[in-house]
């Protein structure tokens, strides 16, 4: 669910007739009837809310304004999504689209159109421009926005109150002292879910980082996940939380998933989240609320952002056929649609104008709020996606053992991936 967050335009409308106009297939390599591979991450927690569903709805409406052209859909979960895709690419079995969390490691690959080639005009000056520019790697868009979202603290009201505790904290030791008076006085509740796990530690990791001015890049753009900065917050977690029984027992095997679940069944009092959090918390009748996420010394001023992108491969030739998915699939209906299933912000402008004028989203308001002064993970380095895999799979052990060693062999690995893809 990197890392780790605005308005006005129209897309190409959704009539074939005018869908054709946004290209033709002539250039295609394939002659005649083309089948798009479309491979995508699946946002939902459960088979009522899988992105399955979504997709394939866009899917028949699309296969039904274009009959020429048919798309193979694949939808797939958070933690298994970047194994198979490189899976796919080792053994040529590549897709013409991707929905997932990166891009970039595909363009050092060389393996992806230019967005101008893919979308129309229109649909690309309808995208907000901060996450047009974060798709770009060295001045060209490779990267297409998908959806977006920041990061904000969540705690529970209840809990808090029973706790004997009135306010947020802003501060990590706050945190930890409210951490301590949940544990002593609600038993059976996670103070602080803590989740470091496969499926976006990447993403715990930088909010925490932030909080003492650290980050997984220094000035320079050069990595400095070893930072001291980093060490230090690696350390203040194990010492204050891990150790102190005041978060799972094991966080580097605990995901997102997990965390969410148990704060929407009043069985976590805090946690770092996004948006999508806020309708499981109601639908679990949590008494939440929202608030920036404390920092060493007080709260962030910057926040985590987050986009998630959508890419096309060169390999099967089908650029035109893509284009008409993509100026179909990016359409406001389709796009609201999404956004609103899983009450994530969007990243074009008509969608986000929508959300912000309709009334039915004044709980995103926090976040739309945090979205402008966001930081985001260093997306346009070709590097990044073969980085954050490496620190979903190891940077838990950071606050189980010695966070020196695990932070510098991430370094190491960073170095050497940076490296490889110049």
């Amino acid at each position: 669910m990197n890392k780790k967050v605005l308005s006005l335009a129209a897309l190409c409308a959704l009539g074939a007739a005018s869908l054709t106009a946004c290209g033709s297939s002539t250039d295609s390599k394939t002659n005649g009837p083309v089948t798009l591979k479309l491979v995508a991450a699946d946002y939902g927690d459960s088979a009522a809310n899988s992105s399955q569903t979504y997709w394939a709805d866009v899917v028949k409406r699309f296969e039904t304004a274009n009959p020429t052209i048919k798309v193979d859909l694949q939808v797939v979960n958070w933690n298994d999504i970047d194994k198979q895709v490189k899976t796919m690419v080792q053994s040529g079995n590549v897709p013409d689209i991707l929905q997932t969390g990166g891009y970039a490691d595909k363009v050092a690959d060389d393996l992806l159109y230019p967005v101008d080639d893919v979308l129309s005009a229109v649909s690309r000056a309808n995208f907000i421009p901060s996450f047009a520019r974060a798709g770009e790697v060295e001045g060209t868009q490779y990267g297409i926005p998908f959806v977006s979202s920041a990061r904000a603290f969540f705690y529970n009201k209840a809990l808090l109150e029973q706790a004997g505790v009135g306010a947020p904290p802003k501060t990590w030791a706050e945190v930890r002292d409210v951490a301590e008076k949940v544990k002593a006085k609600v038993p059976g509740v996670t103070p602080y879910a803590l989740p470091l796990g496969p499926e976006e530690a990447q993403g715990e990791s930088m909010m925490w980082q932030l909080g003492n001015g650290g980050g997984y890049t220094g000035i320079e753009g050069k990595y400095a996940i070893n930072s001291k900065a980093n060490i230090d917050t690696y350390a203040w977690l194990k010492s204050n939380l891990v150790d102190r029984g005041l978060t799972y027992a094991n966080p580097a095997t605990t995901d997102r998933k997990t965390a969410f679940a148990d704060f929407a069944a009043g069985k976590a009092a805090m946690l770092n989240g996004h948006p999508s959090l806020i309708a499981a918390a109601k639908e679990g009748k949590v008494d939440y609320a929202v608030a920036p996420i404390p920092g060493k010394d007080g709260p962030l001023a910057s926040t985590l952002g987050v986009a998630d992108w959508t890419m096309a491969f060169k390999k099967n030739g089908h650029k035109n056929e893509i284009k008409k998915f993509l100026d179909f699939t990016y359409s406001k209906e389709n796009t609201l649609k999404f956004d609103e299933l899983y009450n994530l912000m969007p990243v074009t402008k008509d969608t986000l104008a929508e959300m912000t004028s309709n009334g039915k989203h004044a709980d995103l308001a926090p976040f739309f709020e945090l979205l402008p002064n966001a930081s985001f993970y260093p997306l346009g380095d070709t590097s990044w996606d073969a980085v954050s895999a490496e620190i979903k799979k190891s940077v838990g052990g950071a606050v189980a053992g010695d966070p020196a060693k695990v932070l510098g062999d991430l370094q190491k690995k960073a170095e050497a991936a940076a490296a490889e893809s110049r």
